[in-house]
Parts: structure tokens; sequence; C-alpha cells
């Protein structure tokens, strides 16, 4: 069996992020070239200063495995254990639309820290 056919866009995690501070984050919409299935995945870690380092660091993989990625957009996240706060732009692939961005994650955690964003600030 090859790596496209072992995996499905439901063994990728909705949200990988950092568990606290503030970082780059990006939206990646994936697409299975063999079923045809999409999904919206959320990607940020202090540690990548750009926002293209997120997509160079998930991208490979997926890419290997069948799966396309788009990456459509960035900002920034400040998280802590009482909130989660999404906004911001990426210079490179533009700002992400953080309102679906805060949907993925409020699905992905639960209840929890409170999820919200804006378009002001930097």
């Amino acid at each position: 069996m090859s790596i496209q056919n072992s995996i499905t866009l439901n063994d990728i995690p909705n949200v990988d992020m950092d568990e606290s501070g503030v970082f780059k984050y990006i939206q990646i919409k994936l697409k299975h070239t063999q079923s045809e299935q999409e999904k919206i995945i959320i990607r940020g870690y202090e540690e990548c200063e750009y926002h293209a380092d997120i997509f160079d660091r998930v991208a490979p993989f997926l890419q290997n495995a069948g799966i396309q990625c788009f990456c459509l957009g960035g900002g920034r996240i400040r998280r802590t254990d009482e909130e989660i706060f999404v906004y911001g732009y990426s210079v490179g692939f533009g700002k992400a639309d953080h309102d679906v961005t805060c949907g993925v994650i409020k699905e992905d955690l639960g209840p929890g820290p409170y999820v919200h964003w804006s378009d002001e600030g930097y």
C-alpha cells in the first residue's frame, strides 16, 4: 500500500499550534488528490520566524501523501490558558479569514479558552 492510499484528511489534525505565547499562524486548505475531499487546517509555531516557514514545515509531508496544500493567508495568535486571540496578517500570504480560523479552533478545542479575533493590531 502506498502512502497516498494510507492517509485521509481525517488523519490530519485540524489545529496544531503552540500551547501558549504569541506566534504567527497560517490557514491551509487541504485537498486530497484521489478523493477530492477538502478541509481547512490551522498551524502556528513561535519558532517559525516567517509565515512561509510554517508552510514549509507542514506542506512537504502532506504533498508526499497525495494532499494538495494551499495557504489561504495568515496572521498572529496570542494564546494563554484563558484566551486565544487571532489578529494581523501575513505579508507574503495575505490576511487569513480570522472568523474561519476561530471557527476551526473552537471546533477542535471544544469548550475552554475564549476564542476571538480582530482586524486591529499587529
